[in-house]
């Protein structure tokens, strides 16, 4: 069995506060994977846009379409399907990040940080758990878009390491040249494979993304780098590669500890 871990990043155009549209075009677009891959990635919101119209677009998460939508794809592809959505638990609201197993059972994670400029902190509940899963032997830490520009919160720890740090994004084109870099900052600094996957087009608010989404390696090399255009594709990240950076070059070694908010905590499975 290859040690190596396949990933397809679907850098799409979203329909507007359009769930049945979503999903349909996001079938669509699934079905055009030929390859085998192990884990598919959508974007931040996938069912819905970046909306902050909780109360009118949340799905409950006991009867929710769209996590039923990815639960049927995982076994049709037999495959890991990601991507945030709009959903709803408890009377609050949540930016929540799904993590779709094959067999039909799930984790998540929600957006620890939420972007105020934006007015998402009034529309959503901040998660207090960071989330790290397991996949062929890879350790995997899924994030979510402005989570993006807190070092600390995705911080990488000898005792807990992990392999892919992975963000699925709703970021603007005008903010773009932050989103590439700190990508290249965070897997430089934590020695980990990078992958950005982010929406491209305008939103209900006319507000433009470029998509840029980008594969990055342990060293902060470019694997995979699409702006503009939608597109599909399938990176291949190699352990071996990984074991050779940090072998090399052992900085993880020497790192800080890590600190973070006490009432936050850290999951793992």
């Amino acid at each position: 069995m290859s040690n190596n871990l396949s990933i397809t990043l679907i850098q799409s155009n979203l329909h507007w506060e359009n769930i049945e549209a979503n999903l349909e075009m996001f079938t669509q677009k699934i079905a055009l994977i030929k390859n085998n891959t192990d884990l598919i990635v959508l974007p931040e919101m996938f069912s819905t846009g970046f909306s902050m119209r909780a109360e009118q677009l949340a799905e409950d998460m006991a009867n929710s379409k769209a996590i039923a939508w990815m639960r049927k794809t995982a076994a049709e592809k037999n495959c890991v399907i990601t991507g945030s959505l709009l959903l709803k638990e408890d009377d609050s609201f949540f930016n929540r990040l799904i993590w779709m197993n094959v067999d039909g059972t799930m984790r998540q994670y929600d957006k620890r940080h939420l972007f105020s400029l934006s007015n998402e902190d009034e529309a959503f509940t901040p998660g207090q758990e960071r989330l790290i899963v397991e996949l062929k032997g890879w350790k995997i830490c899924p994030l979510i878009c402005y989570d993006l520009r807190f070092p600390v919160w995705a911080r990488n720890s000898t005792a807990d390491t992990y392999d892919v740090l992975l963000y699925v994004a709703n970021w603007p084109e005008r903010r773009v040249y932050a989103w590439k870099h700190l990508l290249v900052a965070r897997a430089i600094e934590n020695q980990a494979y990078v992958v950005g996957l982010n929406r491209v087009g305008n939103d209900g608010n006319d507000i433009y993304c470029s998509g840029d989404s980008m594969v990055l390696d342990p060293l902060g090399k470019t694997l995979y780098h699409k702006e503009q255009d939608e597109d599909i594709a399938t990176v291949e990240l190699s352990m071996e590669e990984l074991v050779k950076a940090r072998e090399t070059l052992p900085f993880l070694n020497d790192a800080d500890a890590f600190l973070i908010n006490p009432k936050a905590k850290i999951k793992s499975h």
